[in-house]
């Protein structure tokens, strides 16, 4: 694990620092392992600076900071433990340095310095669609955001949402019919809740999918970490779907981090009788895009992929450029990073190609890894 990982673990184990905190230490220095390398003698001049005035540090943060290397051992010896927890767990711990931490994640306002990734961490780069919704959806809603995520999957985005009851779960599902989908948890990657969806986590994982979370190993479902969860569905997001959602939900939560980070809204309209769909028209008034298809949310984001419905009669596997990539994976299984090596294309690009040919019956995946079928 790099140095990068252990400082940022290190300071999220240290009392009095917070996610906030860290995050604008981050963009102070630049490092956070240059913000543990910092020697006591010139904490006085950096503390001083404007960027770490009392408005931006909270005084509580930068008092903590005084602390900080007298307390160094202990938070380096929980680092350590949580570092070999994820690599007896096969867990990626991704700083916000590091090159696999998602690029369009690191854009917003308030991002994550840490990820903990279960899966494959390359398919993060890839363009993803965020559908969320109601727990207590209607037939009618959980058909649609099934339909929808497994239309876009099936086109080459990732879907993106929350693994919660209800819109989430029928999204992943959907997803997983036809391509590829991101679980954000509002836990530790080690506590599966809702406990209803043990067997979509595994699902997922069985399907070259990946679950994320910021949260360290053993956090509980604590209601303050869901608005922060949602804030990196719609982060990783180029666009967040509202399927059905009451006017005060964790949804529109979701769609309003989007609006701020400056993303695509969409929202699918229903009855007026519907009180699920009252979140969804609300949104509509302020300016997102009314969607009745798949199609409808394409177009919107520019041809960012060509929409196709991925029918056998569509999917080609003979070109030069999957040709070269067969070539490339050999007979053996695989990881994305040796991929990376081999191919020399970018992981979005790479993550594209290899989901149509997996559509395709050419290849499969499990656990990250790639074997070719022909």
């Amino acid at each position: 694990m790099d140095k990068e990982s252990k400082a940022a673990l290190m300071l999220h184990f240290h009392q009095g620092l917070s996610t906030t905190d860290i995050g604008k230490l981050y963009q102070v220095f630049g490092s956070l392992d240059v913000v543990l390398s910092t020697g006591s003698e010139q904490w006085p001049k950096a503390l001083s600076k404007e960027s770490l005035s009392k408005e931006t540090l909270s005084k509580r943060a930068r008092q903590s900071l005084n602390s900080l290397l007298r307390d160094k051992t202990a938070l380096e010896a929980r680092a350590n433990d949580t570092l070999a927890w994820c690599q007896a767990n096969e867990v990626h711990c991704l700083s916000i340095v590091d090159p696999l931490f998602p690029p369009l994640l690191k854009e917003i306002a308030t991002p994550p310095t840490l990820l903990f990734v279960l899966g494959d961490v390359g398919l993060l780069s890839l363009p993803q669609i965020a559908i969320v919704g109601s727990r207590n959806a209607t037939a009618s809603g959980l058909n649609i955001a099934s339909e929808f995520a497994r239309m876009l999957a099936g086109s080459g985005f990732a879907i993106t949402s929350g693994m919660a009851l209800g819109i989430d779960g029928a999204a992943h599902i959907g997803a997983l019919k036809t391509g590829k989908t991101v679980a954000v948890l509002g836990t530790g990657l080690d506590v599966v809740y809702p406990r209803q969806h043990r067997e979509l986590y595994q699902q997922i994982l069985d399907n070259s999918g990946v679950i994320i979370s910021e949260f360290l190993p053993g956090t509980p479902p604590l209601p303050a970490n869901f608005p922060r969860r949602n804030r990196v569905i719609s982060g990783l997001s180029l666009g967040t779907m509202v399927v059905e959602a009451a006017i005060r939900s964790g949804s529109l939560i979701t769609a309003r981090y989007a609006m701020e980070q400056g993303r695509e809204v969409f929202a699918v309209p229903g009855s007026i009788h519907n009180v699920l769909s009252k979140g969804s028209h609300h949104l509509l008034k302020q300016g997102a895009t009314l969607v009745e298809s798949a199609q409808d949310i394409v177009e919107q984001l520019g041809g960012m992929l060509a929409y196709t419905e991925m029918e056998p009669s569509n999917k080609k596997i003979g070109s030069d450029e999957n040709g070269s990539l067969l070539e490339a994976l050999g007979f053996d299984p695989v990881d994305i990073d040796t991929l990376v090596e081999r191919t020399g294309l970018p992981i979005a690009t790479l993550n594209h190609q290899l989901i149509l040919l997996e559509l395709d019956g050419a290849i499969e995946s499990s656990h990250g890894r790639y074997h070719r079928l022909m």
